[in-house]
């Protein structure tokens, strides 16, 4: 699945984060995670990360363009909504590393990304070609509006209908909307997903266990499975010409566990990186373990870049 020249593009929702001891103001969110980790591990190759959401004209939301700017991220299909700020949670963590969040984002500005009556950004870039890829997660739905949903929605299915490829990742968060919402929508989407980045307690949340993750999937569509389940061996299955391929990776071992904040999306990015690049499954997967050990022994979601450059370096 590689792509010498890889254009994609990112719908979301990035947050002001506070975190730490003392606490720190720093920025985060599922998809932003992913694709500032996905353009430090591809810099050195022809890859070109893209970040599609709303904004505000204030000083937080230029602060995160210059941000996004200075890891790599592309933000031409940001667009500014008037009179709205950004989101803004609190990361507690408790001392086996687990989090726990707080939200202050029901009037956040990526919530009107689409509630405008021309096409946006997006829009026109996902109609146009202009990127060749495009990654939503769970989140990105459901932050949104019905009517925005199935702005999004159009958009994808045009897309993947002319060849684009669809990655999405089941984030899955019970404060922005019910079972059945994400039930509905997920089961529009999954037809149309090249790769599906599914975190098996997510999905069970969403749909029970009277159908597993590869089971479901596989019937609706989806062409690659990446089934994480976090300290333990993660399972991948392609679909070839000659049926079905099953690979189990097993995870790092961390002993040091500080925050798991961000270790999907990490992981998530650590496989794309790979993947998309022309590496095989079971390799990416293994970045994508190596990458997610790392962040989890570091407070917050996105780690010093200096933490994890032995693996840019290994990329390249």
């Amino acid at each position: 699945m590689s792509d010498s020249n890889l254009n994609i593009a990112f719908f979301g929702e990035c947050m002001v984060e506070i975190s730490g001891t003392p606490l720190s103001k720093k920025f985060g969110g599922d998809t932003l995670n992913t694709a500032l980790y996905l353009a430090r591990l591809t810099q050195h190759q022809n890859v070109s990360v893209h970040y599609a959401m709303g904004l505000g004209h204030d000083e937080l939301s230029q602060r995160m363009i210059a941000n996004w700017q200075q890891e790599g991220i592309a933000t031409e299909l940001v667009e500014y909504i008037d009179n709205k700020l950004p989101g803004l949670y609190m990361v507690e963590t408790d001392e086996t590393g687990e989090r726990h969040f707080l939200y202050w984002r029901n009037d956040a500005a990526a919530k009107f990304y689409f509630q405008r009556d021309e096409l946006t950004k997006l829009e026109v870039a996902l109609a146009e070609k202009q990127v060749s890829a495009v990654y939503i997660s769970g989140i990105s739905l459901a932050i949104l509006d019905e009517k925005s949903r199935e702005r999004l929605m159009v958009a994808i299915t045009e897309f993947s209908h002319q060849g684009g490829k669809v990655i999405f990742d089941n984030n899955y968060r019970p404060q922005l909307w019910t079972t059945a919402q994400a039930q509905l929508w997920y089961g529009r989407l999954l037809p149309l997903v090249d790769i599906a980045l599914i975190t098996e307690d997510d999905d069970q949340l969403v749909w029970g266990s009277d159908e597993s993750v590869q089971e479901r999937c596989l019937r609706l569509g989806c062409k690659e499975v990446v089934i994480k389940r976090g300290c333990e061996p993660c399972k991948v299955i392609e679909r070839t010409a000659d049926g079905e391929k099953e690979h189990y990776v097993s995870a790092t071992k961390v002993t040091n566990v500080v925050d798991t904040c961000a270790a999907g999306d990490s992981f998530a990015a650590g496989y794309l990186a790979a993947r998309l690049t022309g590496q095989s499954a079971p390799a990416s997967a293994e970045l994508g373990h190596k990458l997610a050990s790392i962040v989890i022994q570091y407070s917050g979601a996105i780690i010093p870049a200096s933490a994890m450059s032995h693996l840019v370096n290994e990329s390249k």
